[in-house]
């Protein structure tokens, strides 16, 4: 006599949309550049890909400081690099980040604080606080902490000396 088992059905896969697939897409592309760079540096790193907020992301699974360079300055020519492998490649520009060893999400908590921190002095003493200079997507992290606060910013100078400026 034989046994019946009901046969477990195999799980499902995520239902992806055909914008999140072409971000995919984007980021494959990306990663197969990216460990092609890797090879030849003869450097070590897992790449993962991601869609997030309408964006790819690529992570580099790293150990080697080298790959985010001081003040993540070889992080932001990778992602420009990345960006121009996407354009020749489809023809259109890409909003893809490239992220190093989980520098960009570390560097983010350093601006939020940073941020709070002007936020306090201009509640403190009703005085504009002109911040440091930041690249454009580091300035775009602090506006965003200091809409979020209520008060408003606006950025002045010219890259690379661009800062962020608060008031209230």
């Amino acid at each position: 006599m034989t046994e019946n088992k009901e046969a477990t059905p195999p799980a499902k896969e995520p239902v992806l949309s055909s914008k999140d697939e072409a971000l995919l897409a984007e980021g494959d592309l990306v990663a197969d550049y990216l460990e092609e760079l890797l090879d030849i540096a003869d450097l070590d790193g897992e790449i993962e890909i991601s869609v997030s907020n309408g964006r790819p992301h690529v992570a580099i699974d790293t150990d080697d400081e080298r790959l985010v360079g001081r003040n993540g300055e070889v992080l932001e020519a990778l992602q420009e690099l990345a960006r121009l492998v996407v354009m020749t490649e489809t023809g259109d520009r890409s909003r893809l980040t490239v992220d190093v060893a989980g520098h960009r999400e570390k560097r983010r908590a350093e601006l939020v604080a940073i941020a709070k921190d002007a936020i306090a002095e201009v509640m403190e003493t009703g005085e504009p606080v002109r911040m440091a200079p930041l690249n454009a997507y580091e300035r775009k992290i602090v506006h965003d902490e200091i809409a979020t606060a209520g008060l408003t910013s606006e950025s002045e100078g010219e890259p690379p000396h661009r800062r962020v400026v608060v008031s209230k």
